[in-house]
């Protein structure tokens, strides 16, 4: 293709053709799926905002582009990304480590943020998956591939990502002593969290709408955004989640997502074994798209809770 731009072609040419290679970005995520091995030589992704179309709601950005930058340049026209936001973290370490964003329920899950991912291949070369268009699938979907796999099928450069309104009007707030049931009936909830005693809500949309749903939530604190969340993230079905409590383990203090599946703890979550015809998949991919394991050797995405 010759549509490369200059940043990405210099990023091929730092990624090059042999030798085990990563990509570190803020180091936010950075032992997830292990720690890269011992002599892996470290290339970091360009960084920028290629192209916004705010009409189309989509937005191509480099890899290495930090989220709340991203996000404050997308504010000035109303919009912003489900790309979760963490101090230092980038496009493609979301996007590699697949994490959602505390917003996931209203906003969706990560993978299907990315329309399309031009990356360098274990070879060296520069490859695209997906397209410029929200309806681009016929077949196999690249992307969804690349979402979680920590960087060991591709080296991502540049992405091509979703974008959606700002709700109008935002607020958190905190109801004490209740259940996860208590927000069933709000329409404008984007994210339910509750960790066995209160839940968080946040409320997003048009300013009539969210103060419907204050009405019917009745006496509740605004406050000024979730609880802190527990360090480890522990995967689960939604409703687990919503049943979940910490006398049925050993999670220590923890907040769910409630109608996710995802909750954060004080401990790590117990390992759990890998199915073989998951592993035998994950095998193959691996071959196919990193013959010699030069991208990110060390690291597993099935190394995980």
């Amino acid at each position: 293709m010759t549509d490369f731009d200059e940043a990405l072609t210099v990023f091929a040419a730092e990624v090059g053709p042999d030798g085990p290679v990563c990509v570190r970005g803020g180091g936010t995520r950075w032992s997830l799926g292990g720690e890269a091995a011992p002599d892996t030589r470290e290339v970091r992704a360009p960084a920028g905002i290629v192209a916004f179309e705010p009409a189309e709601m989509t937005v191509r950005v480099r890899a290495g582009t930090p989220v709340v930058a991203l996000h404050e340049e997308l504010a000035a026209a109303g919009q912003r990304t489900a790309l979760p936001e963490r101090a230092g973290g980038t496009v493609g370490g979301a996007l590699m480590a697949g994490e959602s964003s505390i917003a996931r329920l209203g906003r969706g899950p990560v993978r299907d943020a990315l329309l399309q991912a031009r990356y360098v291949c274990a070879d060296g070369r520069i490859a695209s998956a997906g397209a410029g268009t929200v309806k681009n699938v016929s077949g196999f979907d690249l992307c969804r591939l690349l979402v979680g796999s920590l960087g060991t099928l591709g080296l991502v450069g540049e992405v091509l990502v979703r974008t959606f309104p700002v709700g109008k009007s935002e607020r958190w707030v905190r109801l004490a002593g209740t259940d996860p049931g208590a927000v069933r009936s709000c329409h404008t909830a984007a994210s339910v969290l509750w960790d066995g005693t209160d839940v968080w809500t946040l409320l997003s949309g048009y300013e009539v709408d969210v103060d419907e749903d204050l009405g019917r939530l009745g006496a509740c604190e605004e406050v000024d955004g979730p609880p802190e969340l527990p360090l480890h993230r522990w995967t689960c079905t939604p409703a687990e989640a919503t049943a979940f409590d910490v006398r049925n383990g050993t999670a220590g203090r923890f907040v769910a997502e409630i109608g996710v599946g995802v909750v954060h703890a004080s401990e790590p979550q117990p390992s759990r074994p890998v199915e073989p015809g998951v592993a035998e998949l994950n095998r193959r991919f691996k071959e196919r798209f990193d013959p010699t394991g030069r991208l990110n050797p060390g690291r597993d995405p099935l190394r995980r809770p």
